[in-house]
């Protein structure tokens, strides 16, 4: 639409103005609210939403059919992405606060802990456990680990991933952690 626009010298201002019209402005504002992101934010997301428009054309592929409806979806990606942000930050300051608070755990605790981590490790596959074991009781790096195991590095990082949330969850479960 904007392309054809632009090419027929129709709306050539309206394009250099702004690609997004006012129902189109009012319904991507309602999407990212509805997605939660908050007034002061909506500004921003609007902004955005027409950038990746403009860019879009920029790039020379070719306008949505529905650029009301493409905006929509812009906005509502906006939005998860916002609540991703924020969720990220919060638990960067969690952990800031964690350091600020060193809780050092006394022997019980520490027993209680090297025992549950030795139980969880147990129930780990021996492919996950393997990679775990190597990684972070022999220290390699992640390159290493693939060149002993004769495995690629992505395997390396999907089993180390998976045994992780395993182990953290068995501890959670235990009420260790």
């Amino acid at each position: 639409m904007l392309r054809r626009m632009a090419r027929r010298g129709q709306g050539a201002d309206r394009l250099a103005d702004d690609p997004l019209d006012a129902a189109q402005e009012r319904r991507v504002r309602a999407v990212l609210a509805l997605g939660g992101v908050p007034q002061a934010d909506l500004p921003d997301g609007v902004q955005q939403v027409r950038l990746r428009l403009l860019e879009r054309a920029a790039s020379g592929r070719e306008a949505p059919r529905n650029v009301s409806a493409w905006a929509a979806v812009v906005a509502s990606n906006l939005a998860m992405d916002w609540h991703r942000a924020r969720s990220r930050q919060e638990r960067l300051g969690e952990r800031l606060a964690a350091l600020h608070e060193p809780v050092l755990p006394s022997g019980e605790d520490t027993r209680l802990l090297s025992l549950a981590v030795a139980r969880g490790l147990d129930e780990l596959p021996d492919a996950q456990r393997q990679v775990l074991i190597l990684r972070f009781y022999a220290d390699l790096p992640v390159r290493g680990i693939a060149e002993e195991l004769g495995i690629p590095e992505g395997t390396v990082k999907s089993r180390l991933h998976t045994a992780v949330r395993a182990l953290r969850a068995r501890l959670h479960e235990d009420e260790v952690v």
